[in-house]
C-alpha cells in the first residue's frame, strides 16, 4: 500500500526508520489527523521520552500504532505532567510504563480535566489513596470513562444492591477494577436477575458482589447458565446449586471442563462421596485439584481414615498431616 504523498513526508521517514509498514503507517495517518502537522524532531523527542520512563523497545511500536497522538503532544505541557502524576500513584517501579503499554491513550487525556476529577471521584467513593494508582494503574481504560455517564451508573448499581455502608463500593471497585468497564443495562443487571433467579437472597447477592465482583461481570448466557445447567446436569437441585453459589460464587465461572467435571468425578468416583457433601463444603471446589485433593485423598487411602471434606482441606499441609497421624 502506497502512502499518500501529500502526507507529512519528515513523519514517514521517521516511522520507516523504525520500521513500521505502509499499512501500519496509513492506518495511523487515519487515526490521526494531527501527524500530517508534526514535526519530526517532536516525534524523535516524544518516542525517546517514552523509552525513558521504561517502556520496552519492542513494545514502543504497538504503543504507538494503538494512540499515534501521542507523538504528537507537547512534551513538556502534556507528557511529562501526566507522567509525573502516575508515578506518584505507583506502588511498584514499572507499573506506570506497564499501564501505558496495555493502555496508550492515558497519556492524551489532561491532568487537570481528566485525572484529577477521576481522582476525587473514587476518593469521595472511599478509595484509600494507596488503592487509587493499584486501580487506575491495573485498568488503565478507566481515564477514559465518564463519571456522569459512567461511572456513576456503576455506583448507582452497586448501591441499588444494598451497599450503602461506607467504603464499601470503593472496595468492589479497588477490588475488581474491570467492572466499571461493563455496561449496567446489558450485563450488570442481567447477571444480577440470573443470580436472583436461581434463588440468591438480597443478602447472598452483597456477599458475592464484595467478595467476588467477577462473577457479576460475567455473560449469563456464555458462562453462567451453562455452568448452572452442568451442575443441575449433575444431579444437584435448585437449593443445593444456590448453597454451592452462596458458598463459593465462583463455582459459576469455572471450566467445566477443566475444574468443575474432574473435581466432581474424582468426588464420586475416586473418594466413593455423595454430591451432597460439597452442598456443605463448597470450598471443596476452591482447593487446587492434584496437590491437595489428590495427594490428600492418597495418604487417607492408605490409613484407611474416613473425615469430612472441611477436616479434610481446610488446613495447611503440616497441621493436615498432624491431624491425622500422617507425620512418621
Amino acid at each position: 500500500m502506497e502512502i499518500n504523498s501529500s502526507h507529512n513526508s519528515s513523519i514517514m521517514w521517521f516511522f520507516k526508520d523504525r520500521g513500521f509498514d505502509d499499512k501500519s503507517i496509513h492506518q495511523m495517518f487515519k487515526k490521526c489527523k494531527r501527524l500530517d502537522g508534526v514535526q519530526r524532531e517532536r516525534a524523535y523527542e516524544n518516542w525517546d521520552y517514552l523509552r525513558s520512563i521504561g517502556i520496552q523497545d519492542r513494545k514502543l511500536p504497538s504503543v504507538v500504532a494503538k494512540c499515534p497522538k501521542i507523538l504528537t503532544l507537547h512534551l513538556d505541557e502534556k507528557l511529562i505532567p501526566m507522567v509525573q502524576c502516575l508515578v506518584t500513584l505507583e506502588t511498584k517501579p514499572g507499573e506506570v510504563a506497564s499501564a501505558i503499554t496495555k493502555f496508550p491513550h492515558i497519556l492524551s487525556h489532561s491532568v487537570e480535566e481528566k485525572l484529577c476529577p477521576l481522582l476525587a471521584f473514587f476518593q469521595a467513593l472511599g478509595v484509600p489513596e494507596k488503592q487509587l494508582g493499584k486501580m487506575l494503574l491495573f485498568n488503565p481504560r478507566i481515564i477514559s470513562y465518564s463519571i456522569e455517564s459512567k461511572l456513576s451508573q456503576i455506583v448507582d448499581f452497586l448501591a441499588s444492591l444494598g451497599l450503602t455502608e461506607e467504603g464499601m463500593i470503593g472496595k468492589v471497585l479497588v477490588k475488581n477494577p474491570f467492572i466499571m468497564g461493563y455496561s449496567v443495562e446489558k450485563r450488570l443487571q442481567p447477571t444480577l436477575e440470573f443470580l436472583k433467579s436461581i434463588g440468591l437472597t438480597k443478602l447472598d447477592l452483597q456477599r458475592v458482589t464484595v467478595n467476588f465482583p467477577e462473577v457479576v461481570c460475567r455473560d449469563v448466557n456464555k458462562i453462567l447458565r451453562p455452568n448452572f445447567t452442568y451442575l443441575k446436569g449433575c444431579g444437584f437441585e435448585g437449593g443445593q446449586i444456590a448453597a454451592l453459589v452462596t458458598g463459593y460464587p465462583p463455582i459459576l465461572i469455572k471450566s467445566i471442563n477443566n475444574s468443575l467435571e474432574p473435581r466432581i468425578r474424582f468426588l464420586v468416583e475416586v473418594m466413593g462421596r455423595r454430591l451432597e457433601e460439597v452442598t456443605d463444603y463448597p470450598d471443596f471446589f476452591r482447593h487446587g485439584f492434584k496437590k491437595r485433593l489428590q495427594l490428600r485423598q492418597k495418604l487417607l487411602k492408605q490409613k484407611n481414615i474416613y473425615c469430612s471434606l472441611s477436616e479434610m482441606l481446610d488446613c495447611n499441609q503440616k497441621k493436615f498431616l498432624l491431624k491425622f497421624g500422617l507425620i512418621e
